[in-house]
C-alpha cells in the first residue's frame, strides 16, 4: 500500500476536517495533553517518564496487548482506552496535544506520520523508523509543519554523554580518525522462520500488532512480546537498539552527516532473523572535529569488541570472552558498572584522535583520557566545560535521570526550551543506523551511499530502503 494513500486513510483531513493548530503554533497549552501508543515493556517506562512532568495530563491510552492496556489503565483511570492507535488518533484529535511512540520499530513511521500529519507534537522511541524512507518522510514532515519532535535516546540528555561531547569538540584529543563503538548484546537470530502457527494470546490483537507489516501466522516465542528485535520485518537488530544509544553522542560531538560507505562483516542473511554478530564499518566526511574522513567500527554480538590495539586501555591483560545479560531497551546491563583494570567497560564508545584516545563507556560513566597508554587528569577540563555549559553534578541514579529527557519534550511542547534530538537530528542518525542494518544483507561487501538521490550505487541494495505498507 502507498504510504500516502496510507496517511490520507488514516488521517480526518482527507473528510475535511479543519486541523488543529500546531503545538508550535499561537497558543500554548498549560497543560500537554499526551496520546500514548504501545504501554507494555518500555512503552510503560515512557508512560511513567512523561506523566512524572507536572503539566502533562494523560488522556489517551492505547495497545494491541489488552494486558497490558488494563495495566497501564489501572494507573491512569480516567484515560481513554484503545487498541488500534488509527480509531484513537480520529476519535481524540481535538483532545491531545502531543502522542507518545513506543511501539516496536516497524509501526514507529506509520503511528508517527498519522500523528504529525494531525499537527501533533511526537515523542518516538528509538530507532526512529525502520526503513530509510521513513526517516526521510518523518523529517520533512516535522519540518514542513514545525513540529515539536523528539527521540527517546534517554541518554543524550544525560551529564557524561553532554560532558563527552563539549570535550571533544573543545579539542580535548585533537581531530578524530576514527571512532570504535561495541555492545556485547545479542539481538540476533542464526536460524530459519519458524513452521507453522500457534494460538494468538486471547490478550492480543495480532492483525494490529503486524500493522503496515506483512502478514505472518503467530508463533510464540518469535515475536510478541520481547524477540521482534531479531526479526527483519519488525525490528532493526542490536545495532538498531543499542547502536543508537552508544553511537549518539560520538554521532553528536563530531558533527555527522550520513556515511560514504558501509561494510558489515557478518553471517550471510537468512531473510528472517538478523545475523548473531556484526561487524560494520562506517566512512565519513570529515567535519570541523574530524580529520579530512573518519572510520567508524561498531561491533555486537556476545565477546564483542574483538582485540584491537584501540581499543587497549593502561593495564590491559587479554580477557575471556562471556555472555552477559542485559536488562532490556533501557541500555543498561545487569552487571554494568565500572570494568576491572585494563578491561574495556561492557559497552561504550572509543574516540581515537591525533592527540590520544576519549573512552566513553555506557552509561553513567566519566569519560577518560588515555595518551601513551596511560591515563591523563582531565578533571581541571570537566569542571571548567561543566560550570561553564552548567552542566550541574553527574547524577548515578537512572530513576533520576531518567525523566530528564521526557520532560524536555514536554517543556518543548510548552514553550520552555527546545528538544536536543528532534526529529531533523534523529533522522539522519536513524538512517546512518539502517545504512549498517541494510549492509547486514550483503556480507563482506562494501555499499556507496549517495546521500543526495537516497540511494545506493549498488543497485540491489535499494530494495531494503522502504516497502509497501500492507492494508489493515
Amino acid at each position: 500500500m502507498d504510504k500516502r494513500k496510507f496517511l490520507k486513510i488514516g488521517s480526518l483531513g482527507a473528510l475535511g476536517v479543519a486541523l488543529s493548530p500546531s503545538i508550535s503554533g499561537f497558543s500554548l497549552p498549560d497543560k500537554l495533553r499526551t496520546a500514548h501508543i504501545g504501554v507494555g515493556n518500555m512503552g510503560k517506562e515512557d508512560l511513567l517518564a512523561i506523566s512524572s512532568h507536572p503539566s502533562v495530563e494523560v488522556v489517551a491510552l492505547c495497545d494491541v496487548d489488552s494486558k497490558y492496556l488494563d495495566a497501564a489503565h489501572k494507573l491512569f483511570p480516567n484515560a481513554k482506552t484503545f487498541a488500534d492507535y488509527r480509531v484513537m488518533l480520529k476519535t481524540l484529535r481535538n483532545e491531545i496535544d502531543a502522542v507518545i511512540v513506543s511501539t516496536p520499530d516497524h509501526t514507529h513511521a506509520p503511528a508517527s506520520l498519522m500523528a504529525m500529519e494531525m499537527d501533533k507534537a511526537v515523542y518516538c522511541q528509538k530507532p526512529l523508523t525502520h526503513y530509510v524512507a521513513e526517516s526521510r518522510a518523518m523529517n520533512q514532515m516535522a519540518n514542513s509543519k514545525k513540529l515539536i519532535t523528539q527521540m527517546g535516546i534517554q541518554v543524550h540528555s544525560f551529564y557524561d554523554y553532554k560532558l563527552a561531547t563539549l570535550l571533544i569538540q573543545s579539542g580535548i584529543i585533537g581531530k578524530v580518525h576514527t571512532v570504535h563503538a561495541w555492545s556485547p548484546k545479542n539481538w540476533g537470530y542464526d536460524g530459519q522462520a519458524p513452521e507453522g502457527a500457534d494460538p494468538v494470546p486471547d490478550s492480543l490483537n495480532w492483525d494490529l500488532w503486524l500493522g503496515t507489516s506483512n502478514a505472518r501466522p503467530f508463533k510464540q516465542g518469535y515475536y510478541h512480546p520481547t524477540n521482534w528485535r531479531k526479526v527483519m520485518d519488525y525490528g532493526c537488530g542490536t545495532l538498531g537498539d543499542m547502536g543508537v544509544h552508544i553511537f549518539d553522542t560520538p554521532y553528536n560531538a563530531l558533527a555527522l552527516d550520513v556515511p560514504l560507505t558501509i561494510k558489515n562483516e557478518c553471517r550471510a542473511t537468512s531473510d528472517f532473523g538478523f545475523p548473531e554478530n556484526n561487524k560494520v564499518t562506517y566512512e565519513f566526511p570529515g567535519t570541523a572535529y574530524t580529520t579530512e574522513k573518519l572510520t567508524w567500527i561498531w561491533h555486537d554480538g556476545v565477546g564483542m569488541p574483538e582485540d584491537h590495539k584501540d581499543l587497549r586501555l593502561p593495564g590491559w591483560k587479554k580477557r575471556k570472552s562471556k555472555s552477559k545479560k542485559s536488562s532490556g531497551d533501557k541500555g543498561i546491563s545487569l552487571d554494568a558498572g565500572v570494568a576491572a583494570e585494563g578491561q574495556l567497560p561492557e559497552q561504550g564508545a572509543m574516540f581515537i584522535g591525533e592527540e590520544g584516545r576519549l573512552l566513553l563507556p555506557h552509561f553513567m560513566q566519566l569519560p577518560k583520557k588515555i595518551v601513551k597508554k596511560k591515563y591523563v587528569d582531565i578533571s581541571a577540563q570537566i569542571e571548567e566545560l561543566s560550570k561553564l555549559h552548567q552542566l550541574g553534578q553527574p547524577i548515578r541514579d537512572y530513576n533520576k535521570e531518567g525523566p530528564k529527557h521526557y520532560h524536555q519534550f514536554v517543556d518543548a511542547c510548552l514553550g520552555k526550551g527546545e528538544c536536543s534530538a528532534p526529529f531533523s537530528y534523529a533522522s539522519r542518525l536513524t538512517e546512518t543506523i539502517l545504512l549498517g542494518v541494510i549492509a547486514g544483507r550483503f556480507p563482506n561487501k562494501t555499499l556507496h551511499w549517495n546521500s543526495k538521490t537516497a540511494s545506493f550505487d549498488e543497485d540491489e541494495a535499494n530494495q531494503f530502503l522502504e516497502a509497501k505498507y500492507r492494508s489493515f
